[in-house]
Parts: structure tokens; sequence; C-alpha cells
């Protein structure tokens, strides 16, 4: 996708959209072209629409130097993991910018880029957007999915007997930001690991079929338990000894502490799901199947909160996970 012809100048708002109606897939398609006041989508037979909307701003999720493209490819990533909890088809993105006066309009159409490529890879494309002044950059995206509604894995839907397990690997978003404050706010790699989002999109397909109640690890596997406890109204007990650490993590057996502040800082968009016990080695089997890794990592019992098993003993879960109005991204 080329960048709009004026490339040295500041974005314009009528100059922007007629690029983007010129250059993104979706000005051709549709049952109403690109720029017009809504997009149009229809529903295929038997599914239902599901909505999700989630914001990226500078200083909290990204950093002045991070990659335009990056940005744009995590702001359709973080809404195609919300919708991957919900085991959606993924179709369509709006994606409003929110950038100060004199913002280059390279730098807008590579973050458009970015989100573009990412909705292609999952299957989507994105519709439309707005453009607006403001004081910070701000990216907010809003996706649209279609979902089975007989299997949408409700976060109230946790039983007690339930296994609980996760996707993936546990603490990657802790890696990067530790690895970012160590290198700097100059440092390219640090600053695109933290902008590696991996929605679990076929993840979710696979185990939408099986899963009672499921949601996204966004804000760290701790906050994840505490709000699928507190949803289900269930006592959820994940042992620690069993969880799929992140690689850097697993050395820090020794220093559990440490672990589990990184490991539970947030920021890893794996999916966290439970099953009856029957089901689970089906899920596990059709999540491998798409090459994937499902763990099973704790179980649903009655009572209230989230607990951390840990040699034998439990303890609530530690007070960790992201917190939007308590961190920033560290920049020195």
């Amino acid at each position: 996708m080329s960048a709009p012809t004026n490339r040295s100048r500041a974005i314009d708002e009528r100059t922007f959209h007629a690029w983007l109606r010129a250059h993104l897939p979706a000005g051709s398609e549709g049952s109403l072209p690109l720029g017009d006041d809504t997009a149009a989508l229809r529903p295929p037979p038997g599914r239902v629409a599901l909505l999700t909307t989630d914001a990226l701003v500078e200083g909290t999720h990204f950093l002045s130097g991070s990659p335009p493209g990056r940005i744009g490819a995590a702001a359709a990533s973080v809404n195609l993991s919300d919708l991957a909890a919900k085991g959606a088809v993924p179709v369509g993105l709006l994606l409003a910018l929110i950038v100060p006066p004199g913002t280059p309009a390279r730098w807008a159409a590579a973050v458009v880029a970015g989100a573009e490529r990412t909705m292609e890879r999952y299957g989507g494309r994105v519709i439309g957007g707005d453009t607006k002044p403001g004081p910070v950059r701000t990216v907010v995206g809003s996706a649209i999915g279609w979902g089975d509604p007989a299997h949408l894995a409700p976060r109230t839907d946790a039983r007690p007997g339930d296994v609980v397990a996760v996707t993936g690997t546990v603490g990657r978003g802790g890696v990067a930001a530790e690895g970012l404050r160590t290198a700097g706010p100059t440092d390219r790699r640090a600053l695109v690991r933290m902008l590696d989002v991996r929605p679990r999109v076929r993840e979710g397909r696979a185990l939408a079929r099986w899963a009672h109640a499921m949601l996204d690890t966004s804000d760290g596997l701790a906050e994840a338990a505490r709000l699928l406890a507190d949803a289900s109204h269930v006592r959820i007990v994940i042992d620690e000894d069993r969880i799929p650490w992140a690689p850097g993590l697993a050395r820090l057996a020794s220093d559990r502490a440490r672990r589990r502040r990184l490991g539970f800082f947030g920021g890893d968009y794996e999916l966290l799901a439970t099953f009856d016990p029957g089901a689970f080695g089906r899920a596990a089997g059709s999540v491998a199947r798409g090459e994937g890794a499902l763990t099973a990592i704790g179980r649903v019992a009655r009572g209230t909160g989230a607990w951390l098993r840990s040699r034998s003993r439990e303890s609530p879960m530690p007070p960790a996970g992201w917190r939007p109005f308590g961190r920033r991204v560290r920049s020195s």
C-alpha cells in the first residue's frame, strides 16, 4: 500500500480520507462505499454480529519512536483478540486516528497499512473510520466479527469442576516490558516487541465449541482469572507449577516473586478458558491440529475469588496485571 502523495506534509482530513478510499480494498467492496457515513455488512445465516473496541495511546501503550506500521498492526490485533475469545470470524475494523496537528500524513498512512495487513491475515478488512486532532496520538479500533450464538463462551459460564486452561505461554508481555526498560526507549527491537500482539483467532474458533467460558489475557493471567471468578461467581485455582511460562521466565523458579511480577504483568493476549473435564482432551486436540497449544493450569471450584496454588498451598492471586490508569510505558 503506497503512502499519500504528499509524504512530507502534515495530515489533512479530506486529503487523507480520499487516499483511504483510493487505496483500501474496502473502498470498492461492500454495500456502501468507503467514506460513507457507515459501513454495511450482511451477517451470514445463523450468525450473530460481535462488536468490540480498544484504543492504543501514546505514552501508555506505545512510545514516540514506535514504528507506526506496528502500532496499526497492534491496534487491529488487540481487537481481534477480543473476537477470538468469542470464537468469532473477523470481518471488519473501523479505525479512528486522533493525532496532534502537524502529524505527518505518512505516519497515519503507515498505521492504516499495518492494520489492513493484519486484518487481511485473519480474513477481514479495514472498512472505515475517522481522523480528528487531539493532544496525543491515539489509535482507536472497533472490530466486528461473526459468531455462533450457541457457542459464545461467556465469562459468566465457568462451572465448578471445570478444567482451567490457557493457550500459548504466559508472561510474554512482561518480558517485553522488561526488555524495553532495560534497552531504553530508542531501541527499535524492544519497541517492536512491546507491540507484538498475536491474537489467537484460530485457537478461539477451535475452542468455542468446547469452552464453557473464555476471555483473553490482555491484562495478564492473574487479572483474567479474577475477572472470570467474579463473573461466574466461582473460585478459580491456578497451579503455578503447571503454568507454561514464556521463555526467560521458566528459569526464574527460584525467584517466584520476580517471575510473578513479570509473568502476570499483562499484554500476553492468550485465551483463558474453562472446560468440562471430559471435553478438555478434544479441545486440546483441536488446537494442536492448528499447530497451537492448550495447557491445563487449574480448576474451577465452589467459592469466590482467584487463587494461586504453589507448593501445596493456596493464596490469593497476587495483585498484578495491567492497570491502564496506573501504569505507563516506561521511557527511561
